[in-house]
C-alpha cells in the first residue's frame, strides 16, 4: 500500500509494522505491564454519543484555534516523543515539517535525536520545547537556557516519568533507550532492508543529542543510554516545578496531570497549561483513561488554565468528543509516529491530513460549524455493546 492509500491511522499504523523489525515496533506501540491503560484509551471513547443539531447554516466554518497568542489552523499539538530517529532518519524533522505544513504546533523533546538548536535553526512553524526534569537542576537551567535563547514559544514540564515504567514488550526485546543486538534482533533488522537503509545506513545509531553536553562530546548512543537512565529523578518536587517556572520567560505547561487537586496545584505554581496525560499508558499500568480524567479537572479550573489532553487519538471523532468535554486542543502522540514509521515527512503530513478531514466532517455533520459551538451538549454517555474493535 502506498501511503496516499492510506484511509485511516489503522493503515498507517499496519505500515510501520510492516516495514518496522518487532523491537522498534514494539517500543511504539506498547504499554506498561498488562496495558490495560493502553486499551482503556481506545474502549472510553465508545462511551461517549454524539448529539447532533441540524442546519446549521452559513457560520463561518473550520478548526482554527488559538493557544497563548498563537493561532493554529487546526486543534491539535504534535507532541513530544523521544527516540524518534530509530523510526525514521531525522524523524524529528519530518514530525516538524509535517505539523507546520498542516498548521499545527510542535513539541521538540528532550529526549531527540536532533539537538535542540539545529532543529530550530531547521524547522519553522510554531514550535515548543519538552523538558524531563532528568538530573539536577543545572541540568534544567541549562536545557532551559538553550530552548530560551533558539526561540522556542512554549516549556512543557513531562512529571509523570520520574521513573520508568515496567514496559514488558521492550524488556522482552531487551530495549531500554537502545537496541541490544542479539541473534534474533539482528537477523530481524535484516528481515526489514526498508527500515536498515532509511535508519541506519543513512544516519548510524541515532542518540540522545540534547544531553550530549552533560554526558560528554564523545559520548556514543550505548553511553548516553546509559546516563539517562541514570539521570532519573523521582524526587522532583512542586518546589521544583515553581523554579523552573521562574526560568521560563513563556507559556509553561505541565504534562502528566489526571487528578483536579494537582491541576490547581499546577496552576498556583504559575502555570498557563496543563497536560491531561497518563504517558500513553506507558508508565502506571491500570491509570484512569484521560478522557474520564479531563471532565473533573476542566471544573476545577475554569478558566485559570488551558487545558489540552493526549493518550489514544485515532480518529477525528475522539479529538471532536475531547474538546466537547473541555479540552482547548489534543495533544497527538503515536497517531503521527505511524504515519513518520510508514513513510518519513509524507507518512505524517498523510496522518494528520487523515485527521483533518475526519474533524471537519464530524463537526459538520454534528452540526458544529466550527470548535466554538462545541458543548458537552454535543455528546451523552452510553452503554453500547460494542465487540468491534
Amino acid at each position: 500500500m502506498r501511503v496516499a492509500d492510506a484511509i485511516n491511522i489503522a493503515d498507517l499504523r499496519e505500515m510501520a509494522r510492516r516495514r518496522l523489525p518487532r523491537v522498534v515496533f514494539d517500543y511504539l506501540d506498547s504499554g506498561a505491564e498488562d496495558e490495560v491503560t493502553l486499551a482503556q484509551h481506545r474502549a472510553v471513547f465508545r462511551r461517549y454519543a454524539f448529539v447532533p443539531r441540524i442546519l446549521s447554516g452559513s457560520a463561518a466554518r473550520g478548526l482554527a484555534v488559538t493557544l497563548f497568542g498563537q493561532e493554529l489552523e487546526v486543534p491539535w499539538i504534535v507532541g513530544p516523543t523521544g527516540l524518534n530517529g530509530i523510526l525514521w532518519h531525522d524523524a524529528d524533522l519530518a514530525l516538524a515539517r509535517a505539523a507546520e505544513r498542516i498548521g499545527a504546533a510542535y513539541a521538540h523533546p528532550t529526549a531527540a535525536n536532533i539537538a535542540l538548536e539545529r532543529f530550530a535553526q531547521s524547522a519553522g512553524g510554531v514550535r515548543w520545547f519538552q523538558l524531563y526534569p532528568w538530573g539536577d537542576r543545572s541540568v534544567w537551567a541549562r536545557l532551559i537556557e538553550r530552548a530560551q535563547t533558539a526561540g522556542y514559544h512554549a516549556l512543557i514540564v513531562t512529571v509523570d516519568s520520574l521513573l520508568a515504567g515496567n514496559r514488558e514488550r521492550d524488556r522482552r526485546n531487551q530495549f531500554a533507550h537502545q537496541i541490544r543486538y542479539t541473534p534474533r534482533i539482528v537477523l530481524d533488522g535484516l528481515t526489514h532492508p526498508r527500515w536498515l537503509a532509511g535508519v541506519w545506513l543513512r544516519g548510524g545509531t541515532p542518540r540522545f543529542e540534547n544531553i550530549v553536553e552533560f554526558a560528554g562530546p564523545g559520548a556514543n548512543a550505548r553511553e548516553l543510554a546509559d546516563y539517562v537512565r541514570k539521570m532519573r529523578n523521582p524526587d522532583f518536587s512542586w518546589d521544583d516545578l515553581r523554579w523552573l517556572r521562574s526560568l521560563w520567560r513563556g507559556p509553561f505547561l505541565v504534562k502528566g496531570v489526571l487528578s483536579p487537586t494537582d491541576a490547581k496545584r499546577a496552576a498556583d505554581v504559575g502555570a498557563e497549561g496543563i497536560v491531561v496525560s497518563n504517558h500513553g499508558g506507558r508508565q502506571l499500568d491500570g491509570a484512569i483513561a484521560t478522557l474520564d480524567a479531563l471532565p473533573p479537572i476542566v471544573d476545577a479550573v475554569g478558566d485559570s488554565l488551558t487545558v489540552l489532553i493526549d493518550g489514544g487519538f485515532r480518529r477525528g471523532s475522539d479529538i471532536v468528543k475531547s474538546l466537547a468535554l473541555g479540552a482547548k486542543a489534543v495533544v497527538l502522540g503515536r497517531a503521527p509516529l505511524y504515519g513518520v514509521a510508514a513513510a518519513g515527512e509524507a507518512g505524517v503530513h498523510r496522518a494528520l491530513e487523515i485527521l483533518r478531514e475526519e474533524t471537519y466532517r464530524v463537526l459538520t455533520l454534528l452540526g458544529c460549524p466550527n470548535l466554538e459551538a462545541l458543548s458537552r451538549e454535543c455528546l451523552r454517555e452510553v452503554r453500547y455493546p460494542f465487540h468491534h474493535e
